[in-house]
């Protein structure tokens, strides 16, 4: 897996103040997208034990109250993330985890790998960035069909289940 940044402290992507891992890669080439440059999958850097280590020194911090991941796509970077984050599961059980993904909740659930991911996390949001409907007054997304979803709750319940259901 490469990584375009780890910022240690992030307070645009989750609330709280949190530690955010963008990876790179992504095929979904969304118009205008906020992170063009970590859509090629060589950009960035190689993970290593050494980013593994600072990213859990970061996590275990008790201002930071998660880890966010973003890209590029962490859905697209699957088979890397899942043993990363079965080890911060470990770790700091108390912090919550949220992926930012292009893909629907439901398109992510029609494929085996990114299910083991999605269930690693603690909140989804979902849907590639529309500039059409971009709206910077929603919480934790750029455009109006993007969805911040509560991942366990929407496993009880078979669909998704929204944190925000009008997005602010």
């Amino acid at each position: 897996m490469r990584y375009g940044q780890i910022r240690k402290f992030d307070i645009a992507n989750g609330p709280g103040i949190r530690t955010s891992l963008f990876v790179t890669g992504c095929t979904h080439h969304c118009v205008n997208c906020f992170n063009e440059a970590y859509q090629d999958f060589s950009a960035g850097e190689e993970w290593t034990d050494v980013e593994t280590a600072e990213l859990f020194s970061y996590l275990r911090l008790p201002v930071v109250s998660g880890l966010t991941l973003l890209g590029g796509e962490p859905m697209q970077n699957a088979k890397a993330l899942i043993p990363l984050l079965r080890d911060v599961r470990k770790a700091v059980p108390e912090k919550d985890i949220w992926v930012y993904s292009g893909y629907t909740y439901e398109e992510i659930r029609e494929d085996k790998e990114r299910v083991q991911l999605l269930e690693l996390c603690d909140v989804l949001v979902d849907g590639r960035f529309v500039e059409a409907l971009k709206d910077p007054g929603l919480y934790f997304r750029g455009s109006a069909n993007q969805r911040v979803i509560d991942i366990k709750k929407s496993e009880a319940a078979g669909a998704a289940v929204l944190l925000w259901p009008d997005g602010r």
